[in-house]
């Protein structure tokens, strides 16, 4: 299954409960050894994932809304 969702990504909290997070949220990333993501609302998310791993669900993300956007022009 992909991490990413229709229009967010799935991320793993540390207890292996999934998270679906709005990725235009995110204001930082940082690994503290573990990963913190911090929202634009000051919520902070522990998650197992690498920030290169969230790095690339974001692309993933993007390219998929940005891909349903030119299909939709057509």
């Amino acid at each position: 299954m992909s991490k990413r969702g229709m229009y967010m990504i799935k991320v793993t909290r540390l207890n292996d409960s999934y998270i679906v997070i709005n990725s235009d949220l995110i204001e930082f990333i940082e690994e503290t050894p573990d990963t913190v993501i911090t929202m634009t609302t000051g919520r902070k998310i522990v998650v197992k994932e690498t920030i290169e791993e969230i790095i690339n669900y974001v692309i993933e993300y993007k390219q998929k809304i940005l891909g349903d956007i030119s299909n939709k022009v057509r």
